[in-house]
């Protein structure tokens, strides 16, 4: 698979909908037993979800988990434990390496850690490098927001790389952006996406399939980047000890891995 660039989240308890979201042409299929599900609708969301996942899908499918601190986490653990169609589990609310590693204990999937308070923000590079088992972090912007008492979006930017600094600094993959929730607003989609790239930030959450063209343009290399993305990599591979560019410039290991990353998302075009 290329490197993912649209994470489509769905309701556990509308089966209806994610299956339209299996089909709408989204990297991965995040289906949501916490935020989008009412309590008392909590069950009925973890048996749908378990029964569509007991068969493999055709793409890969997370599924974000209810907190880890309340009375629901146990049970979504235990029911979605070695289902062929799980491809991970995403955690919300972390804000300590040990939970990850208590998760880690009883669950075979792939972890991904949502960063959602002031705590787990300090926490951000213990979380990432708890265990092997986590494959990615992420910002959960909307508690996070309530969690500072902040309104403007950019007085998130701060606690934004510290996240992408603390998933870089643990050899994890540059993590996905927040959510845009106002699914109308496709400028301002557009526009947060930019900025988002900027920051450091790879591919982007969405939650209506209108979103995932917007977010894929924002993050596929332009041609300008793809040219000097190949020239790198040119370079990497006819040139023993420093490398130069044909203007000059000296490059190391880390601008040819970089290169590299951005060959692998141009291949989404072919």
């Amino acid at each position: 698979m290329t490197t993912p660039l649209t994470w489509l989240y769905v309701p556990g308890d509308r089966p209806h909908i994610v299956a339209k979201a299996l089909l709408s042409g989204a990297d991965v299929v995040v289906i949501d037993l916490e935020d989008a599900v009412a309590p008392d609708r909590k069950d009925y969301a973890r048996a749908a979800t378990a029964e569509l996942l007991s068969d493999p899908q055709p793409l890969p499918v997370h599924v974000r988990v209810n907190a880890l601190n309340g009375p629901q986490a146990a049970a979504d653990l235990k029911a979605l434990t070695h289902l062929p169609g799980v491809s991970a589990l995403r955690l919300p609310k972390v804000t300590s390496p040990d939970q990850i590693r208590r998760v880690a204990r009883s669950a075979p999937h792939p972890l991904y850690a949502l960063l959602e308070s002031a705590l787990g923000i300090e926490n951000a590079y213990a979380i990432a490098q708890a265990d092997p088992a986590l494959h990615g972090i992420a910002l959960g912007e909307a508690d996070l927001k309530a969690d500072l008492g902040v309104r403007d979006d950019m007085a998130l930017n701060w606690s934004r790389s510290r996240v992408i600094v603390a998933a870089r600094a643990a050899a994890l993959p540059p993590p996905p952006q927040s959510v845009h929730p106002d699914i109308r607003d496709l400028e301002g989609l557009a526009a947060t996406c930019a900025h988002g790239r900027a920051l450091g930030f790879l591919g982007r959450a969405a939650i209506h399939p209108r979103q995932l063209p917007v977010i894929e343009r924002a993050y596929l290399p332009t041609e300008e980047e793809l040219e000097q993305a190949e020239t790198i990599i040119k370079a990497a591979t006819t040139q023993k000890g420093a490398l130069a560019l044909p203007d000059g410039q000296f490059i190391d290991a880390a601008v040819v891995a970089a290169a590299q990353r951005t060959l692998s998302i141009a291949a989404r075009r072919s």
